[in-house]
């Protein structure tokens, strides 16, 4: 049986091939693009700076519309920018919410000057940070591999503007033999 081709409305008609592959392909993309967005979306871990809660390689799921709709909360996983390095993604612990204080002494955080517990800390800091106060509109945030990440305790890095966090760290999905979620 032979295939009728579709008519537009003035009257040409449309290829089979057209109808068939095309359409459907900017269907998926006009769905899949604000979805990425805006909504979840996956990111590779670069690096050992949140190891061992994150292990390079790993592929993380990342949650968008949590930060549309609200503002990070302390201890959150979150993908972040820093001024000045572009559109990188930097995976990093928020420890410090505005107005907090922040703290680290003898390889202990504090925050507001209580001590944390922090289970997730395999490798502590070898640093001191003096007590610094979050700013308005700013966030402090550190790397679970406190002996080996570039954060806010480095002067260069600082406290984070609350748009330069972009996502919530939701799960680790690959490798399959490591998936989890992220706390």
């Amino acid at each position: 049986m032979k295939q009728e081709k579709q008519r537009d409305k003035s009257g040409r008609r449309f290829p089979a091939w057209l109808r068939e592959w095309v359409l459907p392909a900017l269907l998926v993309v006009a769905i899949v693009l604000p979805v990425r967005a805006f909504a979840v979306d996956w990111m590779p871990v670069q690096g050992d700076s949140m190891k061992n809660t994150l292990q390079d390689g790993e592929c993380m799921l990342v949650t968008k519309y949590d930060y549309l709709l609200g503002d990070p909360e302390r201890f959150d996983v979150v993908i972040c920018h820093y001024e000045g390095r572009g559109n990188t993604h930097f995976v990093k612990r928020v420890v410090g919410i505005p107005g907090d204080t922040v703290a680290v002494r003898g390889g202990t955080l504090y925050v507001n000057g209580e001590a944390v517990d922090e289970p997730y800390i395999d490798y502590p800091p070898y640093y001191t940070l003096e007590e610094t106060t979050v700013e308005a509109g700013h966030y402090f945030v550190l790397g679970d591999n406190r002996a080996n990440s570039n954060d806010s305790h480095v002067p260069t890095v600082g406290q984070i503007a609350r748009d330069d966090i972009v996502a919530h760290v939701r799960y680790v999905f690959w490798p399959l033999n490591s998936m989890r979620a992220i706390e």
